[in-house]
């Protein structure tokens, strides 16, 4: 077992606001071609879409979502600030996925983009203005068709225990059942969890929040682990018994985060759209996730990432911190970097493959499993 080499006594803080971004870029509308009844209408649906929304300012914004309670959540938080910002009417378009309906194991269908394909599908097509995703479920690469307009302040990137009687994971008896679908979660929980000399079981379970806390108020489970940003923006982040320290467990790249993405082509509300982008929680997750790429992982990998600024008096540096294990915490290879706070997304995506390299050296994609290349 490679020795992890954890994060050294720094004080951190979640990410928030920080000199330094660029703006996703956006090419020029395309070409328009005659049709038979709208002569001077774009051929591609994506880009009637965005003409329409760019000469109509009255019609309501269509917002697509997937039609859990907490996409609903999340989505509606979006469409409050996207009325405030534009002064028209947003409304939410529910849109069901493949992950939505599959019942499968997300490690067993791949993970990636299966709660995404569904709404950039009907971004392409028209049928929506713009979609919200979270941003840890978004794959690493997008259609030249879509951009990403805004990434909001990020929420608390933690994992979070919910246990029966309020155990903290230190707590919890000896096999106890511990309920993810993630498993980077079960790497880290089942490699910590050795380290103190304690014995779990984590098991695969799927499904919304209320069906994976119902998991543990039945019994059938003695603790599940869940997205703290998750809880909170469905106000049930009191239900948790203790937020697990990134220290313990390194959250999913991008996780916390939101994205709000468009047709590229619709460039008047893209740069609406914009003014919700948070330039420091762009940077860290744009990192976050060129390690993830670098390392030619899916989603559903066991991959953990998360970049944070390091104080120092002033808060100029980000660290960015990795972790790839086997699923039964046999194994683990963690690895940071820490650098000035990157002035650009390339500059960003840099610090992401110049660790997933360092990883790689040290055996990170014989842990992974099948990769993504």
């Amino acid at each position: 077992m490679s020795n992890p080499a954890g994060p050294e006594p720094e004080t951190v803080r979640p990410p928030a606001a920080a000199p330094g971004t660029t703006g996703a870029d956006q090419p020029p509308s395309p070409t328009d071609q005659p049709s038979d009844q709208l002569s001077d209408q774009p051929a591609d649906p994506a880009a009637r879409a965005a003409r329409r929304g760019s000469t109509d300012s009255a019609a309501p914004l269509r917002l697509g979502t997937r039609r859990s309670k907490l996409a609903m959540a999340q989505s509606g938080m979006v469409a409050d600030q996207v009325r405030q910002l534009t002064g028209r009417a947003v409304e939410l378009v529910e849109i069901t996925t493949y992950g939505d309906v599959s019942k499968e194991e997300l490690a067993r269908i791949g993970g990636t983009g299966v709660f995404v394909s569904a709404l950039r599908d009907a971004l392409l097509a028209g049928d929506i203005d713009f979609a919200v995703h979270s941003l840890k479920d978004l794959p690493t690469t997008a259609p030249d068709a879509l951009v990403l307009a805004a990434i909001p302040v990020r929420e608390d990137p933690r994992d979070a225990l919910v246990a029966r009687d309020g155990l903290t994971f230190a707590e919890l008896p000896p096999g106890a059942k511990v309920g993810t679908g993630s498993p980077r979660r079960m790497a880290q929980l089942n490699a910590w969890a050795r380290s103190h000399g304690l014995e779990i079981e984590t098991v695969p379970i799927r499904g919304n929040v209320d069906t994976r806390i119902g998991y543990v108020t039945s019994g059938e489970l003695d603790a599940v682990v869940l997205a703290a940003a998750g809880l909170n923006r469905i106000g049930r982040l009191a239900e948790a018994s203790e937020l697990i320290d990134t220290g313990v467990s390194l959250p999913a790249p991008g996780q916390g985060a939101l994205a709000v993405e468009c047709a590229a082509s619709n460039q008047e509300l893209a740069a609406q759209l914009a003014e919700l982008d948070d330039p420091f929680t762009r940077a860290a997750v744009t990192a976050e996730r060129s390690l993830l790429a670098a390392l030619e992982a899916g989603c559903s990998a066991p991959v953990g990432a998360l970049a944070d600024l390091v104080a120092g008096g002033q808060f100029t540096e980000l660290r960015l911190r990795g972790v790839v294990g086997t699923t039964d915490g046999t194994t683990l290879v963690q690895m940071s970097t820490t650098g000035p706070v990157p002035a650009s997304d390339d500059e960003a995506r840099a610090v992401g493959r110049e660790l997933a390299v360092a990883m790689l050296a040290k055996g990170a994609a014989g842990l992974m499993g099948e990769r993504t290349s």
